[in-house]
């Protein structure tokens, strides 16, 4: 008799997108099944607590950022990041014909970003501003939320600027669509580089099904290798996937631009964390000091 897989569900940090190839390659090739998995991708219709979800027994993995990972474990969340996969350059987006040449000018501005009226836009803008030599009070600020619709909102006027954008996604897309988009990486202007995909779980999931995770992170790693050597192919297996149109040059430029940001190193440093804590103690994002080594872990991918 055959042994029923193992089913994992999955819960994606935003719509199905060039971001999940690699676990769509596995899908399409059976190599989930042939390991004994069953792996479920949870597409959030709007905003949900990953967290809350899986610590509720409804989802047992999710995609998110290492800035959200801080911020819950902040709120004395059961949660553990223990692997990385994607790495994007990314920041605050804004137009050329806006005025704004340098991270100083947008002192005063209007902030687009999803989680507005919250202090993560401000506290980004802020911290640009005063690395290139000017002063902001964030209460200045005019903060919106147009969602995840970081182009339309600068297109239509409602924004000045827009945080937080990934180079492979937000700034091809509003390029294809003929407006002359820039930004100001994190990593330039004094924000720790959180733009980047991890996937968490809690502890107690961690402790229990460690054996499926770590076969989850050799699946995702072959799929990671199928994309580089067959990256043709596996744009094939995302259009099939996701109904998207062959002739679609945008979806085909973040495709392309999506394909080098997938990471073979799949740890992260306790260096790392400390000062993305520090970064977010010192803007107020969160109120106190967090040991890393209690809430990431790079058992599975040393």
């Amino acid at each position: 008799m055959s042994r029923q897989p193992e089913r994992v569900r999955l819960g994606l940090e935003w719509f199905l997108n060039p971001d999940h190839v690699p676990l769509l390659v596995a899908l399409e090739r059976d190599w989930l099944a042939d390991v004994g998995l069953e792996l479920e991708l949870v597409e959030p219709q709007e905003h949900l607590d990953a967290v809350k979800e899986i610590e509720e027994g409804r989802m047992d993995v999710a995609i998110t950022e290492p800035i959200h990972l801080v911020q819950d474990v902040a709120d004395g969340k059961n949660v553990l990041g223990f692997a990385r996969f994607l790495h994007t350059n990314g920041g605050v987006m804004y137009f050329r014909d806006s005025g704004i040449t340098r991270p100083r000018d947008m002192a005063g501005k209007r902030i687009q970003y999803p989680g507005a009226p919250g202090p993560g836009g401000p506290a980004i803008v802020a911290t640009m501003v005063e690395a290139d030599g000017g002063k902001c009070n964030t209460s200045h600020f005019e903060l919106v939320n147009n969602g995840f619709y970081h182009t339309n909102a600068l297109a239509e006027g409602k924004a000045d600027v827009a945080t937080l954008v990934f180079y492979n996604f937000e700034i091809i897309e509003a390029r294809a669509r003929g407006f002359d988009a820039h930004y100001f990486a994190l990593k330039d202007w004094g924000v720790p580089d959180f733009c980047q995909l991890i996937l968490i779980t809690s502890r107690s999931v961690f402790r229990k099904r460690r054996a499926a995770l770590t076969t989850l992170l050799r699946v995702l790693r072959r799929g990671i290798d199928f994309l580089h050597e067959h990256p043709a192919v596996a744009q094939t297996i995302y259009r099939q996937h996701t109904g998207t149109d062959p002739n679609d040059e945008m979806m085909r430029r973040i495709f392309d631009a999506t394909l080098h940001c997938f990471t073979y190193d799949f740890s992260m440093s306790g260096e790392y964390y400390a000062k993305l804590g520090a970064w977010m103690r010192a803007r107020g994002l969160v109120s106190r000091d967090l040991d890393p080594a209690t809430y990431w872990t790079n058992q599975l991918v040393l």
